[in-house]
């Protein structure tokens, strides 16, 4: 296309934008049968299952970007998987059928199943390794913080920009023995933090919308897959986030090299995780501060579902009544 432009195109369908939104529904029914029991790895298949079947089902020549892992670790929705019915947009997939496995084991708050659908090429192709975040939300100057700037001088330069005190400032933190070095640096300004077991797709999306959450800014380590799907939600709502692999073994490095990753110390923009038009839709498995659990009635299942998409700014929270699904 002459003069084309990635980020003026909308490939993808408006009409993917609801059934998305299905394909959550189905992954956190099925996850939350298995609510409070201990069972991770079988709420996280159950999770996968109920996902794959229905990707297969969109009208979409899809591939996995972002999945479970590589082939030979995950036989369902693997890093390569070709999904859908082929007869739609070429796109890239994002999934994380059950995030917070251990929150959904525990019937804690905050588990959601997510899935991002983007043009083919606009996702980051990350592998299943750990990435340094920090993203804070819309409303501030592209640089303001950085990943390689101290916890202090991040704190400092938000505070001064929102013309408040450093205790002033809420920053979420992953709640691992990793970080104790990070907390203890932000503790030192005044700044409050707020620390999640789990959960950091939900917990990057709360600094995009500070006023009602509190949350100003996300530090810290956590999956790579899910730092993509998280730059992607913010590609639809605003906000800035920086990341960089953490590829600190030989075999990291070249599995990163086979997925087209030359500079294993790259620092990625918001704009080079996620670009073009993008869709995430979030469904809740557990009740948490984004949204709530799936509640099951006699004859009933609702679910509560959240839609991003980046073309039109849109977000789209649905109060679903689910009375026909067979054996979901």
């Amino acid at each position: 296309m002459a003069g084309g432009n990635l980020e003026s195109r909308a490939p993808v369908a408006r009409s993917l934008t609801l059934e998305l939104a299905r394909v959550t529904e189905r992954a956190a029914i099925a996850a939350a049968r298995l609510r409070g029991q201990g069972r991770e790895k079988e709420a996280d298949q159950a999770a996968v299952d109920a996902m794959r079947l229905e990707l297969n089902l969109l009208p979409i020549d899809g591939t996995v970007v972002i999945g479970e892992g590589e082939r030979d670790n995950a036989p369902m929705l693997y890093i390569g998987e070709r999904l859908g019915t082929g007869d739609g947009p070429k796109v890239d997939i994002a999934v994380d059928p059950l995030e917070g496995t251990t929150l959904c084991a525990k019937d804690m708050p905050g588990a959601i199943a997510v899935t991002a659908l983007a043009e083919a090429g606009s996702l980051l192709a990350a592998p299943d390794v750990y990435m340094q975040k920090i993203a804070i939300g819309p409303g501030y100057p592209a640089g303001l913080v950085d990943l390689d700037a101290s916890p202090a001088d991040n704190i400092a330069a938000l505070a001064r920009h929102k013309g408040v005190d450093p205790a002033q400032i809420t920053a979420i933190i992953l709640d691992r023995p990793r970080h104790m070095q990070l907390v203890a640096a932000v503790r030192a300004t005044g700044a409050g933090i707020r620390l999640i077991s789990d959960g950091d797709i939900a917990g990057i999306i709360h600094t995009a919308n500070a006023e009602a959450t509190g949350a100003d800014i996300y530090l810290g380590i956590g999956a790579a897959p899910e730092g993509v799907i998280a730059a992607g939600v913010l590609r639809c709502i605003g906000g800035h986030m920086q990341g960089r692999l953490i590829l600190d073994s030989y075999d990291k490095r070249e599995r990163a090299a086979r997925m087209g990753i030359s500079d294993p110390n790259r620092k990625y923009e918001l704009h080079d995780m996620a670009r073009g038009d993008v869709i995430v839709a979030a469904t809740g498995v557990t009740d948490g501060a984004l949204l709530r659990g799936v509640r099951f009635r006699p004859g009933l299942i609702e679910t509560e579902t959240v839609v991003y998409r980046s073309a039109s700014g849109t977000v789209r929270r649905m109060l679903c009544e689910h009375r026909l699904l067979g054996d979901a």
